[in-house]
């Protein structure tokens, strides 16, 4: 224990004995959860059933008007809305620890209560009973609860909405290979896997498996049966659930996020067996996600790590979204690369830092860097030169491509 009486970051987190403040909370979600279902949706409505269901539904749909992403509720300050990348402060009084607790206890199950106390952080979704859906994550700071909320689309986005490089779309008509995603959180990963596979549940007469944490988009069959997996409810851990999955005769396997070596482990196995992998991970560009993968592995395994990737890899695009000009809404931008046999040499031979090089002078086969991506956007008017060069790695390089 520190001086605080907190615990430092090598003692358990799971403790004999609970603060008042954790019985509080333990009696608090016992009398929410005797009342409620294992997971209670707030109602969008003017009379919902509690009082702190009314606080947390009014919140939700002042964030729908705004046509907000997230909101952040942190005790301390107002309530707070992300639109279109960026924070503000809501009108209004600052939240109490009551008012977060209130509004987020109720969502949780008797075992995602469980998890949080012991890992101090859980991932959620839930559903209003208008059907809207949501993803929570719920975590403590300052030994207070708080939480950010995502509002995820009405409905799956379709790949003409997201304004996304037609190339991207290409990617729906594999039948093998492992299709990665990448880029930092709120870049909009998600919603490109979903569309793709939305694509594919609309066109192909396949077996669709998705694995995440915690689902997000449901995807209702239509040309494809579809199976979606939540972890800590339908299965332990991505890596259990991948273990089996390969005898659920998928066709196409969608894996939320590759957090750990087994899960890529595993996905590289599935995408080398002849199945269409789609996942995500959270790198900035194509040769540190190979990068990423070959170094998860112990250094005696990485050649052959190295070969598996060169021989299953179909696609790594990457994607940032950027602000447009008007401040009304964000573009994607996009680094597209292709496994070309030029590339697969490259993975194999250890030689990453020259993808970028080779993507630059493949753009007849499709590819673009993140820079010209930036540019294009500069050109036709849909994002400011300043907005480029602030999400530009290469800024040297992007200012060149705007003034030729």
């Amino acid at each position: 224990m520190n001086a605080k009486g907190r615990p430092t970051e090598h003692c358990s987190i799971l403790v004999v004995s609970m603060s008042p403040y954790e019985e509080e909370l333990d009696e608090l979600v016992g009398q929410l959860n005797r009342q409620a279902h294992a997971r209670h949706a707030p109602q969008l409505t003017d009379e919902p059933a509690r009082v702190e269901q009314s606080q947390l539904a009014a919140a939700l749909s002042q964030a729908i008007r705004s046509n907000a992403s997230d909101i952040l509720l942190v005790p301390g300050t107002a309530l707070a809305q992300r639109i279109n990348g960026k924070i503000r402060l809501t009108a209004g009084p600052a939240l109490t620890d009551t008012d977060v607790r209130s509004m987020v206890l109720s969502l949780l199950s008797p075992l995602e209560h469980e998890v949080l106390q012991k890992e101090r952080s859980i991932d959620l979704a839930f559903q209003s009973s208008s059907g809207r859906r949501f993803r929570a994550n719920i975590h403590f700071q300052q030994t207070k609860l708080a939480a950010a909320i995502r509002l995820l689309p009405a409905e799956v986005p379709r790949l003409a909405s997201l304004d996304l490089p037609p190339r991207i779309a290409e990617l729906a008509s594999l039948l093998r290979g492992l299709v990665l995603i990448t880029g930092p959180t709120g870049s909009g990963k998600s919603s490109t896997l979903a569309a793709i596979t939305d694509e594919i549940n609309r066109n192909r007469e396949c077996h669709i498996v998705t694995v995440e944490e915690p689902v997000e988009f449901l995807h209702a069959n239509r040309k494809a049966i579809v199976e979606q997996i939540e972890v800590g409810i339908d299965t332990p851990s991505f890596s259990s659930c991948l273990r089996s999955i390969l005898r659920q005769s998928p066709d196409v396997i969608l894996v939320g996020e590759m957090r750990d070596p087994e899960t890529i482990s595993l996905v590289l196995t599935a995408a080398e067996t002849g199945h269409l992998v789609l996942s995500t991970l959270h790198t900035n560009d194509a040769a540190q996600s190979i990068s990423r993968m070959v170094d998860s592995v112990h250094p005696g395994s990485q050649a052959q790590v190295r070969q598996q990737i060169s021989l299953c890899l179909a696609a790594i695009i990457t994607q940032q979204l950027i602000p447009s000009s008007d401040g009304a809404r964000r573009y994607p931008a996009c680094e597209i690369m292709g496994a070309t046999d030029a590339i697969r040499h490259l993975i194999r031979q250890g030689q990453d830092h020259q993808i970028r090089s080779q993507i630059l002078i493949s753009r007849a086969a499709g590819m673009i860097t993140m820079e010209h991506s930036l540019a294009e956007l500069v050109r036709r008017g849909q994002i400011s030169r300043e907005a480029a060069l602030s999400h530009s790695f290469r800024q040297d390089e992007l200012k060149a491509l705007l003034s030729s």
